[in-house]
């Protein structure tokens, strides 16, 4: 009888674990798969998220308390480029400028707004910022801290939405005039050419050269929201503006 006892409480242990292990099992199992997806998902959604708070830029984000604005406006120059622009008898050539010393100015920090760039063909009137990063490609479009700012006699390479702030690139044509408005002076540029390029493509660019160049470019296709995989490339080649004397 007590052997028989023992054997019943034996078989019925063995029937509630193995109940337990019934519910148990496919709770751990779940839970290991979701710990998987999320493992592996996760990064992929939190990289869209961000890709679309920087290229989703239809509603316009305020970051104004984040950046300084150093720009105030000078007419200096734009009367001399105006008058020589009406010129049409002649070729344009590259004006001669006044030299403004660099230790004069105020150079711009990462992420200062210190000046605009205007195409009136394009309908482009948009603030400049010194650096292409998120906060100054949702306020405006950026110059690429790689190359120069203008004066310095070096290319200068600048990054902007293509549903937003240069969206009007896609009316660029050769022979029109890019101003670029700094509190040291204005500089005008006329538009060479227009290019198409792979994302990935370097070649689109020479930040190397010796001479002053403007290239601008956003996501093409223009109104195709998100990363896309081509670059649109609006060259310009300098007119006049004041050269910074880099000694001075």
């Amino acid at each position: 009888m007590p052997e028989h006892h023992h054997h019943h409480r034996h078989h019925s242990s063995h029937r509630s674990l193995n109940g337990k292990n019934f519910v148990i099992l496919p709770v751990v199992f779940s839970v290991l798969i979701l710990g998987i997806c999320a493992a592996v998902i996760g990064p992929t959604i939190l990289k869209f998220y961000n890709m679309a708070d920087l290229f989703i830029s239809d509603v316009k984000l305020d970051y104004s308390d984040n950046y300084r604005n150093i720009y105030v406006p000078t007419s200096e120059g734009l009367e001399e480029s105006s008058e020589t622009s009406e010129t049409s008898s002649e070729p344009k050539k590259p004006l001669s400028s006044k030299t403004v010393p660099i230790t004069s100015i105020e150079y711009p920090r990462y992420s200062d707004q210190f000046g605009e760039l205007i195409i009136e063909d394009c309908g482009i009137k948009v603030p400049l910022f010194f650096g292409d990063g998120n906060l100054q490609l949702n306020n405006g479009v950026g110059i690429y801290t790689g190359s120069f700012i203008p004066g310095y006699g070096r290319p200068i390479l600048v990054a902007g939405h293509n549903v937003t702030y240069f969206n009007g690139l896609k009316y660029a044509k050769e022979g029109q005039i890019v101003l670029i408005r700094t509190s040291y002076g204005n500089y005008r540029y006329e538009i060479t050419g227009v290019e198409v390029h792979d994302k990935d493509d370097t070649s689109a660019y020479d930040l190397g050269a010796e001479e002053e160049t403007l290239t601008m470019y956003t996501c093409y296709p223009f109104d195709m929201v998100g990363l896309t995989p081509y670059r649109c490339f609006v060259y310009a080649k300098f007119l006049s503006g004041p050269a910074l004397d880099k000694h001075n």
